[in-house]
């Protein structure tokens, strides 16, 4: 039997899997999590670094005796390029270099509006204080601390706190590396709810952030969702996805590795192929079976395949819009004569990659947008990360005695029909 099964999505068993993925948001939050989560969070805002040391011990396998040891100290040698692996350095800058590329033209400055004695500004200022969580359970991800600080800094922002599994940080010299390259100073050695508990309400040691961002564990999401209005955060995430729509000139052996290369991160994981060529679709089918053989992470991918994998066969293209639609993707890869065409259609979708020199690996390092994007269908609504979800809009407003006296009627009026006498009563006050 094959892992990457070839459905019709207008047969009973197609109908399934594309129901499976509309709603695989369901699979990431359950009410077990929810509620456990609420546990951690409410006793972390309520006892400070008592509660946060007793998780850190816990969950994350902390010796440290008090909460101001879960910082993580760089040492000189974090900063040594000789004990990474070959390249990796260079590597890092060029992905460096292209995330500030990317993010630079999106900084803001605001707007003046003057109009016969009424002057109105729009002022952006970038946030204070973030909170930044990087992965490390299932691997560990330099790339993450680089898409996410790196706009935060473009945008201004000043102070960038790092939260991430203990172990993870001090396994992984890459990742020291990174932070140090980076210039994050502030790492505390902390994951899961806790974690995100303690950035949104701050302890006796760890200060408060404006807005917590970066990808998590069921654990991570469920906490963020509880915080919401409390802090900021970036959006609800969810395990990665990509949907390939590709035609029948597209290289099997390629689909199959880029399917491949979603499938390892999670066994809930989403890697769909859509396509109106049977025979694309049942090589695309065998080659992932012949990659898988050779793969460290296969039984992962395996398990993702299982649960929201798929290779569909559509009739035509507009067919394979509307399952996109429907999906509403986080990476959306386009695959052939039509690539171009059909992104011009495309509204639901965090990314899109078009062509088949345009793996979505290459968003995940070296392209320059942040890869922290909306998942579970959320591209419907939500956006990927950049220097707009670092900065905050506030405006000033300036009357002239005349320009209120001029006013003033109209806004007692609105006020009158809206049963609100002492709003007009206010604006009447200003007529001269």
């Amino acid at each position: 039997m094959s892992s990457l099964d070839v459905l019709k999505p207008s047969s009973r068993a197609g109908r399934r899997a594309v129901e499976r993925l509309v709603r695989r948001g369901d699979s990431v939050l359950d009410a077990k999590t929810l509620r456990k989560a609420e546990k951690i969070v409410a006793e972390v805002r309520e006892r400070g670094d008592r509660a946060l040391l007793d998780y850190a011990r816990r969950l994350d396998g902390a010796e440290a005796e008090s909460a101001a040891a879960l910082a993580l100290i760089a040492s000189p040698a974090d900063s040594d390029p000789a004990l990474l692996p070959a390249g990796f350095a260079e590597a890092l800058e060029r992905a460096i270099v292209a995330v500030e590329r990317y993010h630079a033209p999106q900084v803001r400055t605001g707007y003046r509006l003057e109009e016969e004695g009424v002057e109105l500004e729009e002022r952006v200022t970038p946030l204070r204080r973030v909170g930044v969580y990087v992965p490390g359970g299932r691997a560990s991800y330099p790339s993450t601390a680089v898409m996410t600080v790196v706009p935060a800094r473009v945008a201004g922002v000043r102070e960038i706190a790092v939260a991430t599994p203990p172990g993870s940080y001090r396994a992984n010299a890459a990742l020291r590396f990174t932070l140090a390259r980076l210039g994050v100073a502030e790492v505390w050695g902390m994951g899961g709810a806790h974690a995100v508990a303690a950035f949104a309400y701050g302890t006796e040691t760890i200060r408060r952030v404006d807005k917590i961002v970066g990808p998590g564990n069921a654990w991570v999401t469920a906490a963020k969702k509880l915080v919401v209005g409390d802090v900021g955060i970036d959006g609800i995430a969810g395990p990665s996805e990509v949907v390939i729509v590709a035609d029948p000139t597209a290289d099997p052996g390629d689909l199959a590795a880029d399917l491949l290369a979603q499938a390892e991160h999670d066994p809930q994981a989403a890697a769909v192929l859509i396509t109106t060529d049977t025979r694309l679709a049942r090589r695309v089918s065998a080659e992932v079976d012949r990659q898988l053989a050779g793969l460290s992470t296969a039984e992962t991918a395996r398990a993702s395949l299982a649960n929201f994998g798929a290779a569909f066969v559509v009739e035509g293209l507009e067919e394979a819009l509307d399952l996109v639609e429907r999906i509403a993707p986080e990476h959306l890869q386009l695959v052939g004569h039509e690539a171009e065409v059909l992104a011009l259609h495309v509204r639901a979708a965090g990314a899109i990659f078009l062509g088949s020199s345009t793996p979505e690996v290459f968003g995940d390092y070296v392209a320059g947008p942040s890869h922290v994007l909306p998942t579970c269908g959320s591209a419907r609504f939500a956006s990927a990360l950049g220097v707009e979800d670092f900065l905050r809009r506030s405006h000033t407003l300036r009357f002239t005695a005349g320009a209120a006296s001029h006013r003033a009627a109209a806004a007692a009026t609105l006020a009158d029909a809206e049963g609100l006498p002492a709003h007009a009563a206010s604006a009447r006050r200003r007529v001269r």
